[in-house]
């Protein structure tokens, strides 16, 4: 098969589809793979290193869609990249088509297979190509939560660990999945008050049992997160349902009764975020202030950490990569249903419920 990797375009994207070590592992088995000219830059990966691995450097964009099969990207294509997204075309990234209608109605348009990072889904209800991304957003909640508490940048001027004689800072999180637990580390590491929200009693109580003691474990309703956002300092949401917009677990009268300078960082930006005020903001540009909370919603943050986030990635992609270019979609899905579960647009229909909801759109079942 031809697979193209080209540049992510998205604002201050610095991922790239495949790392050199992944691109080896597929022209070794004869794939073609073309790479376009200082895709793996901004990740620390030369062209050098994609022509030792055996891809083929292309010049531009153009020529990367036109000579390719197969598209692996990190982010959703853009409005540049449409046009150049034809009904041969199987493309591979992470799509969150329930967050944009525009998206949705230009994949089905092209008559492209497009197959959903996100909705790759293991027998087990995991979501394994999502899991390092989340991973990395987890995290770097943390990070530039705490980064955006200083009064710089308009925050409440809180240290999250505190120091002595000064109590710690306190973190409310949104969601017990990936992103939650990771939150917790970090922010517990950094000796932060966390409280944990979620609805699933039997995720808290696996929280509860390996998380540190300054982290406390709560269901989530709408009367427990208005009682914990008046004194909370920062709060996380990474709320996810898989392939439909996320919830609103905190509205725009909430807002009122936080204090100035409180931090919200939605992760579940992709996916519409969970707060009613949120907007999808880039790095360039990260945070706007609603009634003098600070909203920090940037929809591709592990982009930040490209390095990181470009292994992690392959490292889990790589495999379901292998199976399309050696089988092609159709038979690749049959034989292995998790990657059925990332079909999400084929030639012109949507065939995941979930997303046809979103919009009120027609739904064709895959299996017709």
């Amino acid at each position: 098969m031809k697979i193209g990797i080209p540049i992510e375009i998205k604002n201050n994207e610095n991922r790239v589809g495949m790392t050199p070590s992944g691109v080896f592992e597929l022209t070794k088995r004869n794939h073609t793979v073309y790479v376009q000219k200082r895709a793996g830059m901004m990740s620390g990966f030369s062209d050098a290193d994609y022509i030792q691995a055996g891809a083929e450097i292309l010049d531009t964009i153009e020529e990367i869609y036109a000579a390719s099969e197969m598209i692996v990207k990190v982010k959703e294509p853009i409005e540049e990249e449409y046009g150049l997204i034809k009904s041969h075309h199987l493309v591979f990234t992470f799509f969150h088509f329930a967050s944009s209608k525009t998206l949705t109605d230009a994949m089905l348009k092209s008559g492209s297979v497009c197959i959903a990072y996100e909705t790759v889904e293991d027998t087990d209800g995991s979501l394994p190509l999502l899991i390092p991304m989340s991973e990395v957003a987890g995290r770097m909640s943390i990070q530039q939560g705490a980064k955006y508490l200083e009064k710089p940048v308009k925050g409440r001027g809180v240290l999250l660990g505190g120091v002595p004689g000064v109590p710690p800072g306190r973190v409310l999180i949104l969601g017990g999945g990936v992103v939650g637990m990771q939150a917790a580390k970090m922010a517990a590491g950094l000796g932060a008050i966390v409280t944990i929200m979620d609805v699933n009693m039997k995720q808290l109580r696996h929280i509860n049992d390996i998380m540190p003691s300054n982290v406390t474990t709560e269901f989530s309703s709408e009367y427990n997160i208005r009682k914990h956002i008046e004194y909370s300092d920062l709060i996380v949401g990474g709320v996810l349902i898989k392939g439909a917009k996320a919830p609103k677990l905190i509205t725009r009268d909430m807002l009122k009764s936080m204090r100035a300078g409180t931090v919200m960082v939605d992760v579940a930006v992709d996916q519409g975020g969970c707060f009613e005020t949120t907007k999808a903001t880039t790095h360039a540009d990260p945070t706007f202030i609603i009634d003098d909370v600070v909203h920090y919603c940037v929809a591709n943050m592990p982009g930040a950490v490209p390095y990181t986030s470009t292994v992690a990635l392959t490292n889990v992609t790589l495999p379901y990569v292998l199976k399309l270019a050696e089988n092609g979609w159709e038979k690749a899905c049959q034989i292995n249903k998790p990657l059925a579960r990332g079909l999400n647009v084929v030639h012109g229909k949507i065939v995941y419920k979930e997303i046809a909801e979103a919009f009120e759109m027609d739904y064709q079942p895959l299996e017709l």
